[in-house]
């Protein structure tokens, strides 16, 4: 069929749809940051205990302007993204075994389940103290707070396969490599795609995490050092950063996911 240049019903209504969701996401922002502001000046707050939204913005610009802000928000990602990195890669690997080996399964899971029950705020010191407060740690702490989600959902992504086209590919005498290539990869990618949108986030707390515990820069080190200050102001501006940076790392992840997945949507 010839383009048109119209859009097709359903698609005009989506867009739509996204353009109000967008003002309605705008709007109460907006009266958030109102109410935020007239509570401030109302209650006579002071600075550490509650600043006001333009004093926050005064300070982001302040941050901005001196370059801390961006210095301490490029160590924290390079963490993450280090840390997401090595927990999806590992997590994949044994989900791979787990799903495929049941042997495999039945010697580790009791390890990898009980793991989940401590805290991460409870190993992150023994991490410092075993690999020093530097990067290093804080990668670690990252990849242990993101295994276990992608783990999960690339063990059930990858025995989702329909049993009939496993038999399909071993009827074909398929090597182990064409049927992960051509069938488990593509089956078990909507799954584990999910999962790594849910370690993206936690690679963020993983960070801040490991900052806490010990750190001479990155987020967590400025919010503990303005903490310290009573800088609440500035507080708020690291959090702002960090909430940023999920929402971006969550964001990259699912536009990997609709190209990746563009496969799955049949014209009509």
């Amino acid at each position: 069929m010839r383009e048109t240049g119209i859009l097709p019903f359903h698609q005009y209504g989506l867009r739509r749809f996204q353009h109000r969701r967008a003002l309605l996401l705008t709007l109460s922002l907006g009266l958030a940051l109102l109410l935020w502001e007239a509570t401030v000046r109302l209650g006579n707050f002071p600075p550490f205990i509650l600043p006001s939204p333009s004093y926050v913005i005064q300070r982001l610009a302040q941050a901005l302007a001196d370059g801390s802000l961006l210095r301490h928000t490029w160590v924290t990602l390079g963490e993450v993204l280090a840390g997401l990195s090595m927990g999806a890669l590992a997590a994949t690997i044994l989900g791979y075994a787990l799903a495929r080996w049941p042997a495999v399964e039945r010697l580790l899971s009791p390890y990898i389940v009980a793991s989940q029950a401590v805290p991460v705020v409870a190993i992150a010191p023994l991490l410092v103290i075993w690999f020093g407060p530097g990067v290093l740690s804080k990668i670690l702490i990252c990849a242990l707070i993101v295994f276990f989600p992608v783990l999960v959902n690339t063990v059930v992504g990858l025995r989702s396969v329909p049993e009939d086209l496993s038999d399909l590919m071993r009827s074909l005498q398929a090597t182990r490599w064409q049927t992960f290539r051509l069938l488990e990869f593509p089956a078990a990618l909507p799954v584990f795609l999910g999962g790594l949108r849910i370690g993206a986030t936690l690679a963020v707390i993983g960070a801040v995490v490991g900052e806490f515990v010990g750190a001479d820069r990155g987020l967590g080190f400025l919010i503990n050092r303005a903490r310290g200050q009573y800088d609440t102001a500035l507080v708020f501006v690291a959090i702002l950063a960090l909430v940023l940076m999920a929402l971006c790392l969550y964001g990259t992840v699912a536009f990997l996911e609709m190209r990746l997945l563009s496969w799955r949507e049949r014209p009509e």
